[in-house]
């Protein structure tokens, strides 16, 4: 460690000369120039706020503090000047109902184009619920949210991909029309995919569909497909090195995870990263158990494996991409039935079980906050009703679940989920995979068009 001193605001920071030149472009390029500063080991810093530096050494440090609005406009700041991606990639986390507008703001004015594009994404997933609010930005701004697409709540049934069964409605993909609260379609999924037991994810406005069953023998589907919201197109892409059923994917950071799975009925321990830049499988940290499906979720920028072993202990660990490590986070031992679930937002994690057996149609909420790392209970009485909240999905602050009769619309809090709308089912039976796409306008009436051709050919 190389000490340096850091002045900001009359206030003298003692920092690590190394960690900042491999966080900050500003550092590097200093420290690299030649100049008189580069060899001292002591400088000032003008015209940025002690703590906007503070929160960002704190950042490079490891940590993932939750920010003031004031704070996030000190942080900006710094994250321009001093050109810090970390810093950059952990205001983009914390975008929420309460401060996208502050977010958005700052990032138009400091020059921050992918906190300002992922600030104006959200608002426009929220624009109801800003409108009046939104009226108050410059009127560039206001034109660049509404240039953008807002995201859809699509939902897919659980299709093995046997010949006799290409009628099958599990193979059509269909959307939310949430103004005329109706379904619509998206067109069939490839006659060869297989989205039962497979594992699906989204990334880049596209949808990844990995593994997968074929018939009730179980056997191992080889080939992974993609599909593209922007073009309406299907494609194939490299399938793991170990073919599996029942796993679980997750996509984050130009990557897919897939977590666990099975393989002629055993349970497996790997993982496999795909790269999209280079098109290529490897694999990972092992996970510490054998296991099929388990679940997993996006928080604070970060991948959560949610585990159990014997005596309904529930592990949750986070998979670190950078070290390809998996870390040990929190466990408690709760009563369950036949399964569970668990999602992600803001900074807590919410675990979704059937249980006890007896009243296996009760659904438990649990909460863990990162921050705190405390485990709550969640208030009120939610019943599962045939596996709707197992197909929780969230766009801001709102849960989307599904089931054959309704969707529902939950307000998400720490402490509940208050429901406050009901909506068209998705009227397919078995397993529903739902995730959001953001759908241009050609992409919907092509769907639709080709949903009157189901035996088209999408490849």
């Amino acid at each position: 460690m190389t000490k340096l001193d850091v002045t900001v605001e009359e206030t003298v920071f003692a920092t690590d000369k190394d960690l900042l030149m491999e966080h900050s472009e500003y550092f590097r390029a200093l420290f690299q120039s030649g100049m008189r500063e580069s060899t001292q080991d002591e400088i000032q810093l003008h015209n940025l706020g002690a703590i906007g530096f503070l929160i960002t050494l704190r950042v490079i440090a490891g940590e993932r503090p939750l920010l003031s609005c004031e704070e996030i406009l000190q942080a900006v700041e710094c994250a321009a000047f001093l050109q810090v991606e970390l810093l950059s990639k952990h205001l983009v986390n914390l975008i929420d109902l309460d401060n996208c507008l502050v977010m958005y703001e700052a990032a138009a004015t400091y020059g921050l184009l992918d906190l300002f594009h992922a600030a104006a994404l959200y608002i426009r997933d929220i624009y109801e619920q800003l409108e009046e609010d939104i009226n108050c930005l410059p009127a560039e701004l206001v034109q660049y949210v509404d240039s953008l697409i807002p995201s859809t709540f699509v939902a897919v049934g659980a299709h093995t991909p046997t010949l006799e069964f290409l009628d099958d409605t599990s193979r059509t993909m269909c959307f939310l029309n949430e103004q005329e609260d109706r379904w619509e379609s998206l067109g069939c999924i490839p006659d060869n995919a297989s989205t039962f037991l497979a594992g699906v994810a989204t990334l880049n406005n596209k949808l990844f569909v990995v593994g997968g069953a074929r018939g009730a023998n179980k056997q191992v589907v080889e080939r992974s497909f993609c599909y593209d919201a922007d073009n309406h197109s299907w494609s194939e892409f490299a399938s793991p090195h170990q073919l599996r059923y029942e796993v679980t994917l997750v996509g984050h950071e130009g990557h897919l995870y897939a977590l666990g799975g099975e393989y002629e009925r055993v349970p497996l321990v790997s993982v496999e990263k795909y790269s999209l830049s280079s098109q290529m499988w490897s694999f990972g940290k092992e996970l510490p158990q054998p296991i099929a499906g388990p679940p997993a979720a996006k928080a604070m920028g970060r991948i959560f494996i949610c585990l159990w072993k014997p005596q309904d202990t529930t592990i949750i660990y986070e998979y670190d991409t950078g070290k390809d490590d998996l870390i040990p986070v929190s466990s408690i031992r709760r009563t369950q039935s036949y399964g569970h679930c668990m999602v992600g937002h803001r900074d807590n994690l919410y675990v979704m079980r059937n249980g006890p057996s007896d009243d296996f149609l009760r659904c438990i909420l649990e909460n863990f906050n990162l921050s705190t790392q405390q485990w709550t209970t969640l208030s009120g009485q939610y019943v599962n009703s045939k596996g709707a909240l197992f197909t929780a999905v969230i766009r801001g602050d709102t849960v989307f679940t599904l089931n054959r009769i309704h969707t529902y619309l939950f307000k998400v809090d720490a402490h509940s989920w208050r429901l406050i709308k009901e909506k068209a089912g998705f009227n397919k039976g078995g397993f529903m995979h739902t995730f959001f796409l953001r759908l241009p306008t050609k992409t919907k009436l092509m769907g639709s068009k080709l949903y009157k051709n189901p035996h088209q050919s999408f490849l």
